[in-house]
């Protein structure tokens, strides 16, 4: 929480309490016996807000607004209690005045308009100007044209639970630098706003600066820094060095820009430091360390490792490939157009991303072997990584049913983030398991997660099977003109209710991995596919 500020927060309920309830019991019934009598309460009006009551209504709210009457600002939209609460903070914690507010010409039933202001503190002065918009509703209860109540009405970026606040910053400013020494900004690198922001609500007195007096919003997200709107005041930033490349996120920038709801890393296999981490998402949410999704097939190089490392079979093994393969009642297939092929091996099946040939293994695997690999040899899945912000862990549970064969094609009950999957390459390539990090640990002395990692020939399997999908398998048009070592797993997840599938892609060049995910990109070569090539093409 922000010095010197008391947050409104956004949610808060207020009660009202009204006394000599007989009293006003009495003329309550006294009210309805008249309508009653009159023929009955008047008809709630209902369908959308025609155009007068869209202007009226809007104009009646950003007028009480405007002169600082949070309450009868409230009354106009469909959430009063919840915005009474905001708008009230605007004036008594942003420290807000001056508020002149600008409607723009009506479009439907939304609203434009245009904010101007002052924000006053301490005897520091500066203005505020900003854009938002709004939209009148129809009640559901009352019939009225009302404002549908949103925090970003406010403010664009306020979300559920987050407060406008102006005082003394809760941390220091810092400027934060690349492994070479290049400064990161938000404004030359978009991605890392909100991951900056993170930083420096982590390390901002660690790094040694001194806090500066600001305008910003205090988001209620679990690890989510401080969004600065206005610095009245500047404070020191302190230097905090992080593992990122600038020409690694860079590519990672310009790449997932390309495609929405896309997210990328990179790591360094031989270290463990995220050399980049970029997101293109409407919701502003870090999805590539934060994401919660199946992976889809580039699931099958840990289900390959599990079946080399419990000796069902290896590379040059056999895993036949049907078209179909039925486990418990479920029948699953392979992608459209592929060609079955009996005497496949593990290493054709991989390259060519066979579903059968991994559901035919099931009943070879118990029902924790993919979980106990995932955990043991890759570190997934232990709630235990401290990679210097928020991050997941990545979950393959023990599923037993259909979901023991699903868990092997990267559905069922798994769930992973680029980041994740960019560390799975890593360690297939090394061996080694090594905790990915974005700021070093040695800043904060925090203890990072091990694992035992793979053996020595399991390794040359993987990235024997793993050269081969991106040389001729289903990676090889994607990854097409990189040199050096490289290896690649494409993927697709499928999800209930969406059009098309999640795409995903991971793969490594010398000492760079990297994974990527689009949301209804289709197949793995499709959206991801093209986002790791043009990070991995940096070399970092």
């Amino acid at each position: 929480m922000r010095k010197g500020a008391k947050a409104a927060i956004i949610g808060s309920v207020f009660a009202v309490m009204v006394g000599g309830a007989g009293y006003g019991a009495f003329n309550v019934v006294t009210a309805l016996d008249e309508n009653e009598s009159a023929g009955g309460p008047a008809p709630v009006k209902s369908g959308p807000p025609s155009g007068a009551e869209v202007k009226e209504t809007s104009a009646k709210f950003l007028a009480a607004w405007e002169k600082g009457d949070a309450a009868k600002a409230a009354t106009y939209t469909n959430y009063a209690s919840q915005a009474e609460g905001l708008l009230a903070g605007y004036r008594a914690d942003a420290h807000l005045t001056g508020v002149r507010i600008t409607p723009g010409t009506p479009s439907g039933a939304s609203v434009p308009f245009s904010v101007k202001a002052t924000v006053s503190f301490e005897g520091k002065s500066k203005p505020l100007a900003y854009d938002s918009e709004l939209t009148v509703v129809r009640g559901e209860t009352t019939g009225k044209a009302l404002v549908d109540w949103k925090p970003s009405v406010v403010q664009p970026d306020l979300k559920e639970g987050d407060t406008l606040v102006t005082g003394e910053s809760a941390s220091p400013p810092i400027e934060a630098v690349d492994r070479n020494n290049v400064v990161l900004t938000a404004e030359k690198y978009p991605s890392l706003g909100p991951i900056l922001d993170a930083l420096r609500e982590k390390y901002g007195d660690d790094a040694g600066g001194t806090a500066g007096i600001e305008l910003a919003i205090h988001h209620a997200a679990e690890g989510a820094g401080d969004t600065t709107l206005v610095t009245l005041a500047k404070g020191k930033p302190g230097k905090l060095r992080t593992t990122l490349s600038a020409s690694a996120q860079a590519a990672a920038e310009k790449a997932v820009a390309r495609y929405a709801e896309s997210s990328v890393v990179a790591v360094k296999p031989s270290t463990g430091e995220v050399l980049a981490v970029a997101n293109h998402r409407a919701d502003g949410f870090n999805a590539a360390f934060l994401g919660k999704l199946a992976p889809g097939s580039t699931m099958k190089i840990i289900s390959a490792a599990t079946l080399i490392d419990n000796g069902i079979t290896t590379a040059n093994g056999p895993a036949p490939c049907p078209d179909t393969a039925t486990w418990q009642s479920q029948t699953f297939h392979n992608l459209t157009g592929m060609a079955s092929q009996e005497k496949a091996t593990l290493s054709d099946s991989f390259s060519r991303s066979c579903n059968t040939a991994f559901v035919k293994y099931a009943d070879e695997v118990k029902v924790d072997s993919l979980t106990n690999e995932a955990q043991q040899r890759f570190g997934l899945g232990q709630n235990n990584w401290k990679t210097g912000i928020e991050s997941f862990d990545g979950s393959v549970p023990a599923s037993g049913g259909p979901d023991t064969a699903a868990n092997l094609i990267g559905q069922g009950q798994v769930q992973l983030s680029p980041l994740n999957m960019a560390s799975v390459t890593a360690t297939a390539m090394t061996g080694v398991f090594r905790q990915p990090v974005i700021v070093s640990p040695r800043l904060d002395n925090r203890e990072i997660a091990t694992a035992k990692g793979l053996s020595p020939g399991t390794v040359a399997q993987l990235r024997t099977m793993m050269n081969r999908t991106a040389v001729s398998g289903t990676a090889a048009q994607v990854m097409a003109g990189l040199s050096g070592r490289i290896g690649a797993k494409t993927g697709s997840a499928e999800v209930d209710a969406q059009s098309r599938s999640n795409s995903w892609f991971t793969g490594y060049r010398d000492d760079i991995a990297a994974a990527a995910m689009t949301q209804q990109g289709g197949h793995g070569v499709d959206a991801a596919g093209p986002i790791v090539a043009a990070v991995l093409r940096t070399g970092a």
